[in-house]
Parts: structure tokens; sequence; C-alpha cells
């Protein structure tokens, strides 16, 4: 029989006690798979001159307000993910790739006029992309009786300047008041500015008399360059005009061979989203619609139509629900759940996606849906742009069901690595008391209580055919080789309840 301990050395004759501790996995069943959110985004124009492009975890607002800009869209995102005012997603990595603004970009102008000396007392306020205040900090401003356009807009730029994560700078001349965002690009275009009297003008007019879009790119190769081994589970993206380069990163899992993040070797792909507040159902399917992107896995829609707030702020309300319930309950979905912190319009109308008919024809064309209720954005469906013609059901269209792959893939590859990586391969008719060995019919009765245990944690439905299907062989023209195939059948979601009655007398 071979030792037992090897603490003290076989080769050894004088008296001694020898003790060595070594790490020990026990656990044969796997743990949900450990999300991580990588956060795409501009930093700031004062910002730009000695940004740091490398990858880093950042833990809070503020620390992203530090090193990128507060109000820039990484600032922007990482408040929603870790709000001062709850634990966000708590534990899960926020990693953030920031991007360089190109030379040639411009930051978005806009110009208001005030009109008008003030006749009596009131308190005015600005929306600032949907929201009139931010993080505790208001924009209102006292207009005080005799006021005149040049101490209004004097006011008004205090009141800007004075939310520290505002997207826009201000400054004013003459009763004329100029908002510039922080920083530079087409991203920047989306900014934008309303002045309320709030029902009282006190004798003051606001008018928006001129804008000057920002432009300019980015370039998301150095971001992805150092995607490495890491597994980053959501992207959010704020760049709609992208969405190729993420598909093309992230590749897809069907097919002979399997492409980018997907394939067979590798397998860290991820889901990538994006948020629109397009309220019009044709143009959303224009988005997720198009002809190359029918076949996609990768990107997600996150809608907030009719939304005064950034595109980018819908993906981080929805990855902010996501990313807790794929790693905390992954048998379940985000479907009722409400965006924590996404402006929702005055008006109270979110355009087509409010009737039924519509949001069924938006899935059914890879676009996620949400409906309005008690003032915030509730989750309908969070589905992929994967909506190929005929095929019944769809493989790859929520993500839910990917996790479940994720997870599967996850808790796969821990058992292997502990039973089967670099064992020797013995018949199973051999006898061995040697370490480090494995059968085939040994590492089926591993994968058998596999299958139980991902049954038991609702990913996976009829166990008994999971383990029917598997099958295990040594490779028959190399010695070296060991191969495994199995099949499972994921569990499914209540999307869409059905009942039919039948009353009499």
């Amino acid at each position: 029989m071979a030792s037992i301990s090897t603490a003290v050395g076989l080769e050894r004759r004088a008296r001694v006690a020898g003790y060595r501790i070594t790490k020990g996995f026990f656990n044969e069943t796997s743990a949900n798979l450990n999300q991580i959110i990588a956060i795409f985004g501009e930093a700031n124009t004062a910002n730009q001159g000695a940004l740091d492009i490398t990858k880093k975890e950042v833990t809070s607002a503020q620390e992203a307000g530090e090193l990128y800009g507060f109000g820039s869209p990484i600032h922007q995102i990482l408040r929603i993910l870790r709000p001062s005012n709850s634990s966000g997603v708590a534990g899960i990595p926020t990693v953030v790739f920031p991007q360089e603004t190109a030379g040639d970009a411009k930051p978005t102008e806009i110009e208001w006029t005030v009109v008008g000396n003030a006749t009596k007392n009131a308190t005015h306020t600005l929306e600032v992309n949907g929201r009139d205040n931010l993080d505790f900090q208001t924009y209102d401003y006292s207009v005080v009786k005799d006021d005149t356009p040049t101490v209004t807009a004097a006011k008004i730029v205090l009141a800007v300047n004075s939310v520290l994560g505002s997207p826009f700078t201000a400054t004013s001349s003459a009763g004329v008041v100029i908002f510039l965002t922080k920083w530079k690009g087409a991203t920047s275009d989306t900014a934008g500015v309303i002045i309320s009297n709030q029902g009282d003008a006190a004798g003051v007019t606001y008018s928006q008399t001129n804008k000057s879009s920002g432009a300019g790119t980015v370039d998301l190769a150095p971001s992805f360059a150092q995607f490495g081994s890491t597994w980053y589970n959501s992207i959010i993206n704020p760049y709609a005009d992208k969405l190729e380069q993420f598909e093309q990163i992230n590749g897809v899992p069907f097919g002979v061979t399997p492409t980018g993040r997907y394939n067979a070797i590798d397998f860290k792909p991820f889901l990538a989203f994006f948020g629109s507040v397009e309220d019009d159902k044709d143009d959303l399917i224009t988005i997720t619609n198009a002809t190359d992107r029918i076949n996609e896995v990768t990107n997600v829609l996150c809608p907030a139509p009719n939304s005064a707030g950034f595109s980018w702020e819908a993906a981080a309300n929805m990855v902010a629900l996501s990313a807790r319930v794929m790693q905390d309950t992954p048998q379940l979905t985000v479907n009722n759940q409400s965006y924590p912190d996404m402006p929702t319009p005055n008006s109270g109308v979110i355009g087509d996606m409010a009737d039924y008919n519509n949001r069924d024809l938006l899935v059914k064309n890879g676009c996620s849906t949400v409906l309005l209720e008690n003032g915030s954005y509730k989750v309908q469906d969070l589905v992929t742009t994967y909506h190929p013609e005929g095929e019944i059901p769809l493989q790859y269209a929520y993500p839910r069901n990917l996790n479940i792959d994720f997870n599967i893939r996850e808790g796969y590859g821990l058992l292997e690595t502990l039973n089967v990586k670099d064992h020797v391969i013995i018949a199973d008719s051999q006898v061995s008391d040697a370490a480090k060995t494995i059968k085939p019919r040994q590492w089926q009765s591993i994968l058998s209580d596999y299958f139980e245990d991902l049954a038991t944690r609702a990913l996976i439905t009829e166990p008994e055919f999971s383990k029917e299907s598997c099958s295990v062989q040594r490779g028959e023209t190399n010695p070296d080789r060991f191969e495994t195939f199995f099949r499972y059948k994921r569990t499914g979601v209540a999307r869409i309840e059905s009942t039919t009655v039948e009353a009499g007398y």
C-alpha cells in the first residue's frame, strides 16, 4: 500500500515527528458562478490628461469620481451600481475599463437665455437629464424680486456647479447661461437641461437658444486587450454605436467551432448591456433586428422609454438587478423587478411599450421590455438580440438561460479540476490504490451526482435524462485523452400564464 503521509520523507531514519497541512477541497458540489461587472466609459475632460486606461476595480462612486471625474459616464454608472443609500451590487466586483477621448472630440454645449426682471420671490429649478436633484443635492435656486436676467443666470450657474455629480459645468454672461458637458464625445450629445419655474414664473422666462452637439469616438481595443483569462460576466456598454465590436469579441456558442470567448478552450463569454430611451417600437426593432444581429447572443438592450436620463443609466439599472440575481439565485429572473434609479417621464407616457401587443412584438425581435408602474420602470422581459426565425424554443434568447449554461460550465470545470485533470486514466475493471487515478465509470458517477445537484438547485430538469445521456471514454487513438459527453435540459420560467375555465349552471 502506498504511504498515506509524506510529511516526513520515507527515506528518513532518525527519530522525528512531522506535520504538514495542505489545501483540501471536499465539497463536490459547486457554488454559483461569481459575477464580475466590467464598466466601459469615458473620463471627464479634466481627467483625460493623466488618465490611466489600465483596468481598475472601483468600490464606490466616490472613488470613480476621484479617478475619472464626477459626472462622467463612469461615475454615473457607479453611482447606480454602488449607491450611497444602499448596498447596490455589494460584494460583486466592479471593474472599470476607461476609454481615452479622441483628440478631435467635442463636448456638448447648450445655451439658455433668461429674460425679464423678477416680479416676486419664487423657487425655480433645473432638470438635468430628468433629475432635479442628485445624491441629495438639488438644482433649486431662489429668484428674488427685482433680480435681473444677469443675476438670475448667475444663480443658475451656482445651482449647477454646486451639484458635484452634475454632467455639466455652467458659466453665464449678460443673462445667457452656457452649459458644457464635463466630457467630450458623441455620448455627450444626449445630455440635456430643462429650466422649470415650477408653475410660478415670477416675471422670468427661459428659452434654449442654441445647442452644439458633442462629437468624437473612442477606441475599445485597449480595453478588450485587458480581459485576459478573467471571466467578466456582465459589461455595461455606453456606446450603442459599437455593438458589433462586442459581438466580435464575444463570438457565438453554436456551430462546429464556437468563436470568441465562447471558444471551447477558453469559454469565458459575457453579456453586454446597453441602454435605450427610445419609445417607438420601430426604432427599437431597427436596433435589435439588424440582419447581422439576429443570430448574435451578446448584446442586451435595456429600455427606459421616454426617459430623459442617459441610456447607460438604464443599462446600469438593469445590471444592478441582474448581477445579484445571476449570482445569488441563478434559477430566477429579474422579471417584475423595478429599476432602482432611473428618471421616468413626467408625463407618465412610455410610448409603444405600454401596449402588450407591442411588447410581444419587441420580444420576438430581440428587444427587452419594461412597464412604468408606481413611478418606476418595471422589467417585463430581459432578452438578448438572438431571435433566428423558426427556432422554437429560442436557445440563447434569455440571459437567465445563458447564465445557467455558464454556471453549469463553472461547476463542471471545478469537478474536472479536482477529479480528472492530470490524473492517471485507468480501466473500469482495474484495481489501484495509487494517488490521482480516474476511471471512466468513476467520472460518470461523479457527474451523476452533479446532475442531481443541478436539479436540486433548479438549474436543470429531468436529471435522469442527463445521466442516461452521459458517456465517458478514454481516447481511442490518444492514451492521454479523456472524453465526456452529456445533455441537459434547462429549467423554464413561468413567463406566460394561460388559464381557461368553464363555468355553467
